[in-house]
Parts: structure tokens; C-alpha cells; sequence
């Protein structure tokens, strides 16, 4: 089979498509033959050697859909020819065909797509379990940093099911477009100065509820402005590279609740992963929220991929299609 392999740690460059053979699902394991693969920001750092160490050579990628072609011992085999979607184990999602446990397997409805789906796996899981912990009430206002991001976008529209008030702040016309359309009450461009100002003022004045952070660095340290007395400040990613860094005289000079939200909060084992990823898909299968899919590459154009998604140039889920 075909499959995107990195030897070394690097530029996107590193990444090439090799022939290699195909992997053989084990005890409790099914082999899914991908039609969609998910590109997920922090692969990109995995990659040029920034995030946490792999094994190499390796095949990157985890989020995969498509329809199961082999299942391994114990494995019912009842699930051949499934549509299905899951998350692999560590990596190898960029390659026409994946491994999947079956307990990290959600076989899909019809009426669901395969890229859809994709999309539901790391960022909705997480955009749910972000608007679990916000615990958004009617009528409360929130500002979602890169709302036309593939996290962004889907806490836009789960946000709105809450019935809250949200402000999406984005950089770019092309992108504010997008959360826009997406629902959002507001839309503001937080490469302009006094973008905070104008957050504030798209909340009525008081500032916002809730600050949903992936960015981090200054925008993250000018969102913590924008919360009103008594906010919370929910952080769960550094698109910047840097943290949000946030004086202790302000949080409890106006009584602000600072929380991260990652693969260490308490209670997210991976049977809260599936759990989060059911509810996710559930939400799609029944529209409530639909997945921003902005590119598609081929396996052989993962470098472009990724170089797009380090260049802050994408909208919504970008994916391979093998």
C-alpha cells in the first residue's frame, strides 16, 4: 500500500509517499481501508521534531474513515464492509489502509459522510468535552479564539445549541466570513488593535462569560481582558507557541476561573474519548453542527498540508484523501 513516511524530523518536505506493506490488524483489531484521513495542527509540531518524540521512520496521522476491509481475531466479522471511523493507536493514518482497535471504532449511518466524520474524531471530541466543562447557560456570552478553525468552527455552532451569545474572533476577512456563516453573533479580527475593545463591545459592554484560548501568546493574554467579573478563561491549545500568560493580581482581583483543558484532565480516559466522539458524531448525524471541511490533498501533497496548516491559511478540517 501506499503510505506518507517521515525518516527524519523536519520541514513538511520530509514527508514522502513510499510503498509499504500493509498492516495486519491484531487481537481486538480491525483493518480499515481509508477514504479520509484527518491532519491535525499538532502533527505538524510532531513532525519538525517540536512535540513529543516518535519511533522512526513513522506514518503520521490518527483520525481515519472509510470502510473496514479485515478484522482480527476476537473482532466480530459482522463489521466487513462497514463504513466506520476511528483513531489509531499512535499513528499511521496516512496511508491507504489503517489499523483501528474496535473499541476505538464508531460504525457510522448512512447518512453521515466519511470526511464528516473525520472531522469528528480529535476536534469534536474536544470542541464537546470544551463545551461540557464551559457549562454555558442561556443567554451567556462566549468568545471562541480561531472560531474558523477545525475546533473552532464546530465550538461556534455547539455553542449556539447552548443557546449562548458567541463572538468569534478570527484573523482575516475570508475567514470571519466563515464564522459568520457559521452562526456567530459576532465576528471579530484579532490581528487589528483594539480587537479586545471591540469584543467587549459586541458583549454589551460588560465582557464576555467565557474565553475559549487555543492561540494563546498575545492574543490569549488580550482575550483575559475581555472577561467580564466572575469569567472563565478555558485554555486548551498554544497555536502560538506561547501560553497565555496571566497575572495572579488579575484573576483574583476580579475573581476570573482559569482551566486547562487537555489530555490530562481528570476523567478523560479513553473510554471518555469514544464517549465525547459518539456525542460529536451524534450531533453531525442529527444536524445540529456540520463539520467545516476547508482542503483536501492527496497522500502526496501531506508537505503542502502541512505547511498550510503551520501558515495559519486554512479554514475548518483539512484532510488527506488516499
Amino acid at each position: 500500500m501506499r503510505a506518507v513516511r517521515v525518516a527524519e524530523f523536519g520541514p513538511p518536505e520530509v514527508m514522502r509517499v513510499e510503498i509499504v506493506p500493509d498492516p495486519e490488524p491484531g487481537e481486538g483489531e480491525v483493518l480499515v481501508d481509508v477514504a479520509a484521513a484527518g491532519v491535525q495542527f499538532v502533527e505538524t509540531l510532531v513532525r519538525a521534531g517540536k512535540s513529543a518524540q516518535v519511533p522512526r521512520p513513522y506514518t503520521p496521522g490518527r483520525d481515519v474513515a472509510g470502510v473496514v476491509s479485515a478484522v482480527g481475531p476476537g473482532v466480530d466479522p459482522g463489521l466487513l464492509g462497514k463504513r466506520v471511523a476511528g483513531q489509531t493507536a499512535r499513528s499511521g493514518g496516512y496511508a491507504e489502509r489503517a489499523v483501528v482497535a474496535r473499541r476505538a471504532l464508531h460504525v457510522l449511518p448512512d447518512h453521515l459522510s466519511l470526511d464528516s466524520a473525520v472531522c469528528l474524531l480529535g476536534q469534536g471530541l474536544t470542541a464537546v468535552g470544551l463545551i461540557e466543562i464551559a457549562a454555558l447557560r442561556e443567554g451567556q456570552t462566549v468568545l471562541v479564539e480561531a472560531a474558523a478553525g477545525g475546533v473552532g468552527s464546530l465550538l461556534v455552532q455547539l455553542a449556539k445549541v447552548a443557546r449562548a451569545k458567541v463572538i468569534g474572533a478570527a484573523r482575516g476577512e475570508h475567514k470571519l466570513d466563515v464564522v459568520r456563516k457559521l452562526g456567530a453573533d459576532a465576528a471579530v479580527d484579532y490581528g487589528v488593535p483594539g480587537w479586545a475593545g471591540l469584543v467587549r463591545e459586541a458583549a454589551g459592554g460588560s465582557g464576555v462569560d467565557v474565553v475559549l484560548d487555543s492561540v494563546g501568546g498575545d492574543v490569549g493574554r488580550e482575550a483575559v481582558d475581555t472577561l467580564a467579573p466572575g469569567g472563565r478563561f478555558i485554555v486548551y491549545g498554544i497555536a502560538s507557541g506561547r501560553g497565555t500568560e496571566i497575572p495572579g493580581g488579575l484573576v483574583y482581583g476580579r475573581g476570573l476561573t482559569v482551566i486547562g483543558y487537555g489530555s490530562s484532565t481528570p476523567g478523560h480516559d479513553p473510554s471518555r474519548f469514544r464517549a465525547l466522539q459518539g456525542r460529536a458524531l451524534a450531533e453531525a448525524a442529527i444536524g445540529r453542527i456540520t463539520p467545516v471541511i476547508g482542503w483536501r490533498f492527496r497522500l502526496e501533497d501531506a508537505p503542502a498540508a502541512h505547511a498550510a496548516l503551520a501558515g495559519r491559511e486554512t479554514v475548518g478540517k483539512v484532510m488527506l484523501i488516499p
